[in-house]
């Protein structure tokens, strides 16, 4: 028995928690406008360790937004990037699990597994035809034994991990994502067909994968990178994805997965374009814009509010090298376009949610200050108890940016249309 996602799934961060309502509100309002998508509330494990939290914490956040809320349609909660030593933590808690094996990419599984694939499947070589891609794949022997070779040690390890959590949890109690896409090179059409015949040899009932697009995908801001070139490459994963489910034993619902898709706003229309086309599903993960909306909604509020937004960026920027590090292939941060803190801690709260927000039409947004605040998470945590008393005292307003922020710039693009 495999549990199967339904077509549209969005996957949303929580940082420190909060937010699961605010959140819950932009799917209800999408609901309400033609369109169900499901929520998947996301933490990593190196998010948990950085606050502190559990990931029975996410839990009980979404479940009680979904009673608040009395949301009817289902909902997940995913093991963000996960591996075999990390997942345990996240079993009772979650039904989602995104295993994480691009570490793996490059490690070679052997001869003996390379000439096993390579015999089990002779209709790899040769032209391959698939539906909606216009010309034809030419592939030789020496293709399919190179690309195995780059990823089937990859998969080997997707499949004892999944194998892990289905021992513990039990056959359709749980979905599965394999990620592939925190590598150097983005895979070819031709590379994401032999990675789903693999996993289908694998018995990895996978529902969606996550491999790594042309372009750079950089945190909390827009895509940068050639637009046509990404639309061609997510069209072929699409028609590729198709054809393998077709051929292979792979769920139904198996489809393209769009990490850190959080405010990749040039990208929405070529998505929308692509999925219309194949009729295909999607699940796109946003994480850390919530977090930002709640410095917004700090900053928002006035007085206190504004203050500890002016003290977490000044911390973030005292920080920033520390700050920065693990996220330095996802990031573009130029630091002399920075402002510095005094120069903030004189603005007001107009000025300081102007430079923040992710406007491209306001001329006071500053995509570097927005870049480093997104990674700057750890310093709110730092603060404890006082940044979550902050996010009570200051609910009404930051919920209202949460809301917004998630339904105007991410879903309502994406699912309804601008």
């Amino acid at each position: 028995m495999v549990l199967e996602l339904p077509k549209f799934t969005f996957g949303v961060g929580d940082r420190f928690a909060h937010q699961a309502g605010a959140q819950l509100a932009a799917f209800v309002e999408t609901a309400m406008a033609g369109v169900e998508i499901t929520p998947v509330w996301n933490k990593s494990n190196r998010e948990h360790l950085i606050i502190g939290s559990e990931p029975a914490s996410v839990r009980k956040a979404a479940d009680e937004a979904i009673v608040a809320a009395d949301w009817q349609g289902s909902y997940f909660v995913d093991a963000d990037h996960i591996n075999l030593e990390t997942v345990d933590r996240f079993v009772s808690a979650s039904d989602f699990y995104t295993i994480d094996v691009a570490d793996a990419i490059g490690s070679d599984p052997g001869n003996e597994a390379v000439e096993a694939f390579v015999q089990a499947h002779p209709e790899l070589i040769g032209e391959i035809v698939i539906e909606g891609i216009a010309r034809p794949f030419e592939t030789t022997r020496e293709d399919i034994e190179k690309t195995f070779r780059q990823f089937g040690h990859a998969v080997k390890q997707a499949a004892g991990i999944y194998q892990h959590i289905l021992a513990a949890k039990g056959g359709g109690n749980f979905a599965t994502e394999v990620s592939m896409d925190e590598t150097d090179e983005p895979q070819t059409p031709p590379e994401l067909l032999v990675i789903l015949v693999a996993l289908a040899d694998a018995k990895i009932p996978v529902q969606t994968v996550a491999p790594k697009f042309s372009g750079r995908f950089n945190k909390g801001v827009d895509y940068v990178g050639d637009l046509a070139q990404f639309e061609q490459e997510f069209a072929d994963d699409l028609a590729v994805i198709s054809h393998a489910v077709s051929h292979y034993a792979l769920p139904k619902s198996l489809k393209l997965s769009v990490h850190s898709g959080s405010d990749k706003f040039s990208l929405y229309e070529p998505i929308r374009r692509c999925l219309a086309k194949f009729d295909a599903g999607l699940h796109i993960k946003t994480a850390g814009t919530t977090w930002l909306e709640e410095v917004i909604g700090l900053a928002d509020s006035g007085g206190e509010g504004l203050t500890l937004a002016q003290e977490i960026y000044r911390q973030a920027f005292e920080k920033r090298a520390a700050l920065c590090e693990p996220y330095a292939t996802v990031i573009d941060i130029d630091e002399k376009k920075l402002p510095l803190p005094d120069v903030v801690d004189e603005w007001d709260s107009e000025t300081y949610v102007a430079a923040l927000r992710h406007d491209p039409n306001e001329g006071r947004y500053n995509p570097h200050l927005r870049q480093l605040l997104h990674v700057g998470f750890k310093v709110a945590a730092g603060m404890g108890e006082r940044y979550l008393k902050a996010l009570q005292d200051h609910k009404t307003t930051i919920a209202k940016n949460v809301t917004e922020n998630l339904f105007d710039r991410h879903l309502k693009p994406l699912f309804l249309g601008s």
